[in-house]
C-alpha cells in the first residue's frame, strides 16, 4: 500500500509541509523559543548553502539533457556522476534538508528540527530508494559504481 505514493509526492511539496509542521510545533508548544544569534547565524549560512545545493544540480541535469523530475524518475536518460554528485548522490533532497534545517534554526525552538528528522526519513524511503531500484536498473554498472564511491546524504 505504501509503494503507491513512491514518487509521487514531489520533495519541495514534502519539505513545505515539513516547515509548516515545524512552524506549527513552534507556535503552540508549551514552552516558548529562544532568540539567539548563536542559531541565527548558522541558519544565515545553512539557507542559502541549500538554495545552492537545490539549484546547481538542476544545471547540470539540463546540460546532460535528462530530467530534473523527481516524479518520473523512469525517465532519466543519463546517470550525472560529476560536479556536487562526486559528493553526494542526492544534492537535491540533501539542499531542501539544509533549507529545512535554516528555517527549524530560524524558528529557534527545541522541537523544531524533529521536522528535518522527518523529512528526511520520508524522502529516504518514498523518493531516494525507489529513485535508486530504477537507476540500478537502468545503470547498472555506472550506478553500482556510484554507489560504492559517493554516500547517499554525505
Amino acid at each position: 500500500m505504501l509503494d503507491a505514493i513512491e514518487t509521487r509526492i514531489p520533495p519541495p511539496l514534502v519539505m513545505l509541509v515539513c516547515g509548516l509542521l515545524a512552524w506549527c510545533t513552534t507556535h503552540h508548544a508549551s514552552n516558548s523559543p529562544t532568540h539567539s544569534a548563536w542559531l541565527t547565524i548558522p541558519a544565515m549560512v545553512i539557507g542559502p548553502t541549500g538554495l545552492a545545493l537545490n539549484l546547481l544540480p538542476k544545471l547540470q541535469f539540463k546540460r546532460a539533457g535528462t530530467t530534473v523530475n523527481p516524479l518520473t524518475p523512469g525517465r532519466a536518460s543519463q546517470l550525472v556522476t560529476q560536479g556536487v554528485y562526486a559528493y553526494t548522490r542526492n544534492p537535491m533532497y540533501l539542499g531542501q534538508t539544509c533549507l529545512l534545517l535554516s528555517w527549524c534554526l530560524w524558528l529557534q525552538h527545541a522541537l523544531a528540527p524533529l521536522s528535518v528528522v522527518m523529512f528526511m526519513a520520508y524522502i529516504t524511503r518514498f523518493q531516494i530508494l525507489p529513485e535508486e531500484r530504477m537507476l540500478a536498473q537502468k545503470f547498472p554498472a555506472e550506478f553500482a559504481l556510484l554507489c560504492q564511491r559517493t554516500r547517499r546524504w554525505l
